[in-house]
């Protein structure tokens, strides 16, 4: 059965998309802070407050422009429709 998505909850998939992107961010930040801190020269390293602060930037922006994709995708299904997509009853 074809069904279409009406609505996107921009607060609560902001909040998922947000925290999805603080962890993952952490995935590439901690190897690259153990890299820069044995690798470069004392001079060269990069602050370590920046590092600590990537992870809450991806959580403040992935949170502000996944609600703004949603209330820009609430906005124009209006217009244009919204996602379609399939299913069917598991077992059926």
């Amino acid at each position: 059965m074809k069904q279409q998505v009406v609505r996107f909850s921009p607060h609560q998939n902001g909040k998922v998309f947000a925290v999805l992107m603080a962890i993952s961010s952490l995935v590439f930040l901690l190897p690259m802070i153990l890299i820069f801190m044995v690798s470069a020269p004392t001079r060269a390293r990069p602050p370590l407050f920046m590092l600590v602060m990537m992870p809450v930037i991806y959580l403040v922006l992935g949170y502000v422009m996944v609600a703004i994709g949603c209330l820009i995708y609430n906005f124009m299904f209006k217009y244009i429709g919204g996602i379609e997509f399939d299913s069917t009853v598991a077992g059926a």
